[in-house]
């Protein structure tokens, strides 16, 4: 089927773009997160088409207060994936690699939103990353991470929010490829083994320059895949640095973080520390991660929506509620220096872990 796409030169294969080849779970994905300079106001969005289950979905959280809202929203993509919109919720590309404008005009749930993402540094393309369950590919993505500031503004109800580039920073991301999405394989692979995955992704902002680290490891603690990038305003350019490592400390009886650091090495042999503590945590299921009826790829009818909240001073601890985003204060240290910024420590900690003293699934 040719589509808005077809007219820009931007095929990779000899079929039209709304063809992504066999694999029934392929993904295109936009996600944003914005805060302010001391973490109370947050926002994220996310967005997704699934050209194979021929849906789109998208969501937009705001917490104040200590409350987090969500909002959700999916529909039939109609093959069509120029189009991104879904219900009140759009996403525009105003600047390739540099501007993202999201608004939102829902009058049923009264909330409106006209914000743009301005990127700080250039996006950083984090490694591939394959996952295998047995001879099957879990997961095979691509993501690209940029960090930016923030401006305009957000009503809901009786909260007004303005949003001043500087006062709000924030990060995004695109990611596509292949993941668990829709309604689970009818077959699982033999022999059937408890999921595992662990999963810390940490971006920040600081005034004069912003961090990324990232961890996936193994039963064993092994990182299979990690990343570490620091960007600076003074010379506007990306050092991806070496031999990342990192040190975890629990909450008690938990699986969420009280304090990470992570360590890394610069190009001269000097070493970068990242010491990240957590003031609150957002769930991530409030954006359709995990969630059991509005989660990514679900088909929920034609066109449709739904509001609900949490109250962040609880926390369940179990699903969907596993997978947060903790909006935490970072402290750098390098060059004899130390600066303090602000970001998130997405956490998903699901299965063994030995280095943790994770045995099952989700013990603590």
């Amino acid at each position: 089927m040719l589509t808005k796409g077809d007219d820009f030169p931007i095929h990779q294969l000899p079929v039209p773009i709304s063809e992504v080849g066999t694999e029934r779970n392929f993904y295109d994905r936009y996600f944003f997160n914005g805060y302010n300079n001391d973490g109370e106001i947050f926002f994220a969005t996310a967005m997704c088409v699934y050209p194979n289950l021929n849906l789109i979905d998208g969501s937009f959280v705001l917490v104040a207060g200590g409350i987090q809202h969500n909002f959700r929203y999916s529909r039939v993509l109609g093959q069509e994936r120029m189009n991104t919109e879904v219900g009140a919720l759009k996403v525009e590309v105003i600047e390739p690699l540099k501007k993202i404008k999201i608004t939102i005009d829902d009058k049923k749930y009264d909330i409106s939103a006209n914000l743009e993402f301005e990127g700080r540094f250039e996006p950083v393309q984090e490694p591939r990353m394959t996952l295998m369950n047995g001879p099957k590919v879990s997961m095979d993505s691509t993501r690209l991470t940029q960090h930016g500031r923030w401006t305009g503004n957000i009503t809901f109800k009786e909260t007004s929010v303005d949003v001043k580039p500087e006062e709000f920073f924030g990060t995004r991301d695109r990611s596509w490829g292949i993941r668990p999405v829709g309604s689970p394989d009818a077959q699982p692979v033999p022999p059937i083994k408890l999921p595992q995955f662990y999963w810390l992704w940490a971006p920040a902002n600081f005034e004069e320059f912003s961090s990324h680290v990232y961890f996936v490891d193994n039963e064993r603690g092994e990182s299979t895949h990690s990343h570490s990038v620091l960007q600076m305003s003074s010379e506007k350019q990306t050092e991806v640095l070496g031999a990342p490592q990192k040190i975890i400390t629990y909450e008690k009886n938990s699986r969420r973080v009280l304090k990470a650091e992570f360590y890394s090495q610069k190009d001269d042999g000097s070493e970068v520390r990242v010491v990240i503590e957590p003031k609150y945590r957002m769930f991530m299921c409030g954006l359709g991660y995990m969630h059991p009826e509005w989660g990514h790829g679900m088909y929920r009818g034609d066109n449709e929506s739904m509001y609900d909240s949490y109250d962040l001073s609880e926390d369940p601890h179990d699903p969907p509620f596993l997978h947060v985003q903790a909006i935490s204060d970072f402290t750098v240290s390098m060059n004899g220096q130390t600066s303090k910024g602000i970001g998130v420590l997405e956490e998903l900690l699901i299965g063994k872990h030995k280095p943790s003293g994770f045995e099952g699934l989700l013990d603590r």
